[in-house]
């Protein structure tokens, strides 16, 4: 038996090394992946290029180097990654998994920041490539020069705006705008031996959007996942340029058809507009069949809803829809998978990534399920997944690893049917790729509420609609690593796990996860009660779920004595469309009936749950209804609250940036329902404010302004009620920077932990956590 001493502390969950998704190579012999490391000694990142031999389960350094990064296979052994230089500039360099020790080559270097790096191999063995960066209104890269002489031009700091966005997310918008280069790598092979090298066709890359007004990937969150290759043209997505993107959700894919990636010719079409008929929100996760003549995608109804359900969408032959685009008049360019007469789709579910099978056959999608991110399997025929029923299950709660037996623990005290149930399966799916290029197997990376990255094999040639299936039937995957030894490394299990379902304030169940103290089941602690850690998720349209995270980390607080409860109410995503959408206009409503109904429920079931030294913690519209339930009943059932970059008023939403959220949300603009606004203001009811409080606000949260924790914090300190005031001037809506984090957690836990643990040796007190910040 392995005995583990450390605890899961703040500083082990930063400190630990974040892994990638993994990559396999053609052979499906060996993973590339990335690890970075932060450490609080040196203050200081370190990054790893690695790869796995799947046989051996041996890990190879290959590269330590901050500057490296996104490495991409192109055969069995050599890839091709990113290095970040001086001034902006980038390389792509090639390496080999064979030679750790050798010197990378370089390939071509660019004067300008490239990122959001994807190849494709061509059949006469090129390689076509996309990357993208940031343009000048010209078109031209943004380079260092560039940005030196426009901070010439002028010796005052003004910024004059005449349309939305003024800023995003957390910075000022500027004329600067994201674009997809793309270019082509030629392959030279001696014939005197076996040596090849790689170079750039014509010396250059192509600005893909150039002169068109499109920008793309959709800022600030667009990525790889917005752009695809096909060795005949290039889909992306990109907002719509006839609307504001400030009050519409509206992002269009497009298709640019290229005869060539090289030099020989650069783009003269224009991209072509794909109709989707009444879809006309976001479009998302475009990607070819393996032969290029298809296209999967997903797209959203709503115009003005953010989370609204994506659509899985099939453009079934590029060939006839580059030919007729300019003779044919369509409502629509692409068929619907499980479309209804009612618009209102048949698999009530939000499709989020897609992966071709390897012969084209078949899809495998991941969705939110119940507290997961779950893996899906369907037909890739719109017509054929309608016989087929709706989408199979492959992961998402039903799995187990093949070198595990089952086991369950749970101490036994739970009272009512069904009060408690150990968590099944092993956590969300992260990634999912195909095992190499010969195989039909899937690679898949998943994440869970102890382990922060497991890599798995799962054979699709069976794989059953596991709903409801029996323990001996569960599909079995096949475990190639885990970074954290299944959470051993961390002192975790996952007999730490477990959910509850409850009655909810309608006619609807609630779903919550429940994370204890890994020392729960020992024998000096029978008997032990626990003060109640309720964490309220953001969103509102989101959940908590079986995976990892490095900002609120149930586990984190597991650790320090609590047993945790994240429910998943009214307004929360993986649980079908009418939870979700039930909270428009409800703010206040049923997510609040929802969240007592979860108190009253642990209370009446849990008796290890020590009530009388409970507390309740929420960022986002977390934060919203912590400041709710601040004004509520159920404010004075809390020890200590916690509110993170929360909403102090309602009627303040429109110093937010992204418009569509309040005008979806609260039913229309202020003026035309001041209302629906005022309804569900927590600012009404700061008169009832009396529970001690901390707040954290960062000054970069452009999505809800600092002024909305000043306001808090004022109204507390007005009111004589404890609270303390936390801020980052260099954060946004997270806190993202480990030695920020670090101070956030101790903070965090050290006000908790006055209230609800005072006596407790081993909680981290207030005063140990002021020692490191300065106020």
């Amino acid at each position: 038996m392995t005995l583990i001493s450390k605890r899961f502390t703040p500083e082990v969950l930063l400190s630990a090394p974040r892994r990638s998704a993994g990559a396999p190579n053609a052979d499906g012999a060996k993973i590339l992946y990335t690890v970075s490391t932060y450490s609080f000694v040196e203050h200081s990142k370190t990054s790893q290029i690695r790869v796995l031999d799947i046989e051996s389960g041996a890990s190879t350094l290959l590269y330590e180097d901050a500057s490296y990064s996104e490495p991409l296979w192109i055969d069995e052994d050599s890839f091709l990654f990113l290095k970040s230089g001086d001034k902006g500039s980038t390389s792509i360099l090639r390496g080999r998994a064979s030679c750790p020790d050798s010197v990378p080559v370089e390939v071509a270097t660019f004067n300008h920041s490239l990122s959001n790096f994807k190849i494709l191999k061509l059949e006469n063995g090129s390689i076509a490539f996309a990357l993208t960066g940031q343009v000048s209104p010209s078109g031209d890269p943004v380079t260092a020069e560039y940005t030196e002489s426009k901070a010439k031009e002028t010796h005052s700091s003004g910024r004059v705006y005449t349309k939305l966005f003024v800023r995003h997310w957390d910075a000022y918008v500027t004329e600067a705008k994201s674009t997809i280069f793309y270019g082509l790598l030629e392959v030279h092979r001696d014939s005197n031996s076996d040596l090849e090298t790689l170079t750039l066709s014509g010396g250059q890359i192509f600005n893909l959007l150039k002169d068109t007004g499109l920008e793309s990937p959709v800022p600030p969150f667009g990525g790889t996942s917005d752009f695809a290759l096909s060795p005949h043209g290039l889909a992306f997505v990109a907002r719509d340029p006839n609307h504001n993107d400030a009050l519409t959700t509206i992002t269009n894919l497009y298709y640019l058809p290229l005869r060539s990636y090289g030099a020989e010719l650069a783009p003269r079409a224009r991209p072509l507009l794909v109709t989707t008929g009444r879809l006309q929100g976001y479009s998302a996760c475009p990607v070819f069949s393996p032969d290029g003549k298809k296209l999967a995608f997903t797209r959203m109804k709503s115009a003005q809803y953010e989370s609204d359900k994506p659509r899985l969408l099939l453009l079934p032959d590029i060939g006839a829809f580059v030919s007729t685009y300019n003779t044919m008049e369509k409502l629509s360019d692409v068929t619907e998978f499980y479309a209804t007469d009612d618009g209102e789709g048949g698999w009530d579910a939000r499709p989020d990534s897609i992966l071709w099978s390897k012969d084209g056959s078949e899809l495998f999608v991941t969705a939110e399920l119940k507290g997961r991110n779950a893996l899906f399997r369907l037909p890739s025929s719109p017509e054929a997944a309608s016989s087929f029923g709706t989408p199979h299950i492959v992961t998402g709660g039903c799995e187990t690893l093949s070198t595990e037996r089952n086991k369950s623990t749970s101490r036994g005290e739970e009272t009512g049917a069904g009060a408690f149930g150990q968590l099944q399966g092993h956590g969300s799916v992260v990634d999912v790729r195909l095992l190499g290029q010969g195989h039909t197997k899937l690679f898949v990376t998943m994440t869970s509420l102890i382990d922060n990255s497991l890599y798995t094999i799962v054979d699709p040639g069976f794989l059953p609609n596991l709903l409801g299936s029996s323990e001996t039937k569960r599909f079995t995957m096949d475990m190639v690593s885990s970074q954290s030894r299944n959470g051993l490394s961390f002192g975790l299990s996952r007999s730490q796990l477990g959910e509850i379902w409850f009655k909810g304030a309608g006619d609807y169940d609630v779903h919550a996860l429940v994370i204890r103290p890994s020392s729960f089941d020992a024998e000096e602690n029978r008997g032990k009660k626990y003060p109640l850690a309720l964490l309220i998720h953001g969103g509102p349209q989101g959940a908590w779920t079986d995976s990892w995270s490095t900002r609120w980390n149930p586990a984190v607080f597991a650790e320090q004595g609590y047993v945790v409860v994240t429910p998943n109410p009214t307004g929360s995503t993986s649980y079908g469309m009418a939870l979700q959408d039930g909270i428009q206009n409800e703010w206040g409503g049923r997510p609040y009936q929802d969240i007592v109904k979860c108190v009253d429920y642990v209370e009446q079931n849990l008796p290890y749950v020590d009530m009388t030294r409970a507390v309740a913690l929420g960022a986002s519209y977390g934060g919203y209804m912590i400041n709710w339930i601040q004004g509520q009943p159920l404010g004075r059932r809390f020890k200590a609250l916690v509110c993170h970059d929360g909403v102090f008023s309602t009627l303040n939403q429109y110093s937010s940036e992204e418009l569509f959220f309040p005008l979806h949300d609260f039913g229309g603009t202020l003026w035309e329902n001041r209302a629906g606004y005022e309804k569900w203001d927590p600012a009404k009811h700061t008169g009832e404010w009396a529970t001690p409080m901390l707040v954290i606000h960062n000054e970069l949260d452009y999505r809800l302004p600092v002024t909305e924790g000043l306001s808090m914090f004022n109204v507390l300190q007005s009111r004589n009620v404890p609270s303390r005031l936390l801020t980052f001037p260099d954060e946004n809506h997270w806190v993202l920077k480990p030695e920020n984090s670090l101070v956030w957690h101790k903070e965090v836990l050290g006000w908790i932990n006055k209230y609800a643990q005072p006596d407790e040796e081993e909680a981290i007190q207030l005063e140990d956590a002021m020692s490191s910040v300065q106020i």
